[in-house]
């Protein structure tokens, strides 16, 4: 049990981090694009941090920010294998990374939100 609880953060952020990259290459890009706002997609990469945060022990930053990093190189093969893409390996690169660093900001948001209600109980 604590050792399925210790990668439910892990696992989560994995699989969550693949989905919101593969709905944003496949048709959610589109969207943002059109409106004039390309970049507002990477928000989306704040769910799969706040998720396994949650599901991590403790609510650690650690285990969805591992997660992500280990999601990223199979989400590159999949944009550059699956999806015609405009975009070259190093722009590829650099925006997955920055949808690591989303990411774990919405791990450290849960966190932060997490405490405030804690210490609002506690007053």
């Amino acid at each position: 049990m604590n050792i399925t609880r210790n990668w439910a953060g892990v696992v989560s952020c994995f699989l969550l981090f693949i989905a919101v990259c593969v709905s944003l290459a496949f048709n959610v890009k589109g969207a943002f694009r059109a409106s004039g706002h390309p970049e507002l997609g990477l928000l989306f990469f704040t769910l799969p941090g706040a998720a396994a945060s949650f599901l991590s022990r403790g609510g650690e930053v650690v285990k969805p920010l591992l997660g992500a990093i280990l999601a990223a190189p199979l989400c590159l093969l999949l944009l550059r294998l699956v999806f015609v893409t405009s975009r070259s390996l190093w722009q590829e690169l650099a925006w997955l990374l920055s949808g690591v660093f989303w990411c774990a900001l919405g791990a450290l948001c849960f966190l932060f939100v997490r405490s405030l209600l804690h210490r609002h109980r506690h007053k």
